[in-house]
């Protein structure tokens, strides 16, 4: 049942302005209306959380370049958790890893944010084919984030 609302809303579908930008690139892997669950263990100005866990939906989209995943929790609106060149030099507090299981993100929040304190995770539940795992240049990548990606991922507004 939920899965369907969030088809008939579009909660979970990858943004226009997003998929116009894959243009050109040999798309490996597409999936709209994934299954999200985001996990926060410490504090950010605004909330404190022992181990708070939270479904959400978003796409995945893997090309021969990048990873780009979005997540959604209204109708028209995706923000971006990652959009990342597989080329990109991995340095960074978040760290992500793609696998037969979906993909990971791990972060510290701390080290994007001296005010924060803790572990933010999300998963993106989705089986990608070995066949495509094994056309990536590589499976794990790290990157930043401004602090206020943090901030709307726990679902605080980000004061500076």
């Amino acid at each position: 049942m939920a899965l369907l609302l969030r088809k008939l809303f579009r909660i979970g579908k990858l943004p226009e302005q997003l998929r116009a930008g894959l243009e050109g690139e040999d798309i490996l892997h597409f999936a709209e209306y994934v299954p999200v669950t985001r996990r926060f263990t410490g504090s950010i100005p605004g909330k404190r959380s022992a181990g708070s866990v939270s479904s959400y939906t978003g796409a995945l989209v893997l090309t021969e370049y990048r990873v780009l995943a979005t997540l959604s929790t209204v109708p028209k609106l995706a923000g971006r958790t990652i959009d990342q060149r597989f080329d990109a030099a991995a340095t960074g507090p978040v760290r992500a890893e793609l696998s037969a299981t979906g993909l990971h993100i791990e972060v510290d929040v701390s080290a994007v944010d001296p005010r924060c304190k803790g572990e933010l995770s999300l998963h993106y539940k989705d089986a990608i084919p070995e066949d495509v795992l094994l056309r990536l240049p590589t499976r794990t990548l790290a990157y930043s984030v401004p602090p206020e990606w943090v901030f709307r991922a726990v679902g605080v507004p980000y004061r500076p």
